[in-house]
Order: structure tokens, then sequence, then C-alpha cells
């Protein structure tokens, strides 16, 4: 019977590297391991889950045991995913891409996001795409217009505007600084 296990704080691919050698350490096999989410094919004992959370929360993650908490993973690995793996995002908007992702209503993972969090989905979607930004600035390889263009922004003065509006810096102040103020996608 295939056991699905969901892990807060996976945000990276060193991260599920992470996690699926951690697992193949106490030899359970992972059939997948994706962003907040990994598949086996057996059945935990609660000496192997208590084993497997110690060994997780070591390496600064945690088995999520809660419904709720699970979804809410799930909704921040999918923005992750599709903010900070996806070349171009998709011609769908966030609401659709998440209830076709979750399989389940929008409003349903809205309410429920938000009293969880205390943060809306669409604030959350905006501070992971700000640290996209920070990361593709600091890279120093693509032009404002050319970032703008790959995050699918309208225009270079609303990346400005939203790039300003929470970090309290212009991408160009932001550029000049010197030292890293980029955060972990795990602290958002």
């Amino acid at each position: 019977m295939e056991t699905i296990l969901y892990i807060k704080n996976m945000v990276c691919d060193r991260c599920k590297m992470a996690v699926s050698q951690t697992l193949q350490n106490l030899s359970l096999h992972p059939l997948s391991v994706e962003l907040g989410e990994v598949h086996i094919s057996n059945t935990l004992t609660d000496e192997q889950k208590a084993t497997l959370r110690n060994r997780l929360e070591a390496l600064g993650f945690e088995l999520l045991d809660d419904r709720r908490q699970q979804t809410i993973e799930q909704i921040k690995s999918a923005i992750i995913k599709l903010v900070h793996y996806t070349d171009s995002n998709r011609n769908m908007n966030l609401s659709d891409y998440l209830a076709h992702q979750l399989h389940s209503d929008y409003s349903l993972l809205s309410k429920l996001f938000s009293e969880v969090t205390g943060l809306t989905i669409e604030r959350y979607y905006i501070m992971q795409r700000i640290e996209r930004v920070k990361e593709l600035i600091k890279y120093d390889q693509q032009s404002l217009t050319e970032i703008a263009n790959l995050l699918d922004y309208s225009s270079v003065a609303y990346l400005s505007s939203q790039f300003k509006s929470v970090t309290g810096m212009t991408p160009t102040q932001f550029k000049a600084l010197k030292k890293n103020t980029r955060k972990g996608l795990d602290k958002i």
C-alpha cells in the first residue's frame, strides 16, 4: 500500500535530495520525492515514523500529520514550483492553477490558507515572486525588462512598484546593496 508523506520546508532540489537520502538511510525507498510530498511503497510503523520525524527535524524539515497543515504545504509548494521552477508562468491565473494542482475549490484553499498563515494566498505569491526577482537581480545576468517578462509582469514599472511595496526599495537600490537580503523560501 502506497503512503504519502507531507513534509514542511522542502523548497528546493537540495531539499528533495536530503529527504530522499534520509529515507534511503532508513530503508524507506521512496517512489517519488517532490517539493513537500513523498510517496513510499509501504506503510510506516509508529517507530519508523518517529525515527523519520527526528531525522527530518534535524535537517530543518517537519513531517506533517495535520491535514490542514498538509494542505498549506501543498499550496506553498505549488506556488514555489510555479514561481521558482517554471521558466514562464502558465497562461492560467493563480486561482485556477492552485485549484487544478490541489484538486480543490480555490475559495476553500484561500480561506484555509488565510486562517492558518495569516496571509492571503495572493500575498504569499507576491512575496515569492519578489524573492525570485531578488535572486535574478543578484545573478546580474538579465535586465529588469527581461526579469519582468520572465515572471509575467505586465511592465517593468509594475514590477518596480510591487518590489518597492514589499521591500521598501526599488530594484536599482536593491542591486546596489552589497549584502544579501534575500530570504530563504521556507522563511516566507
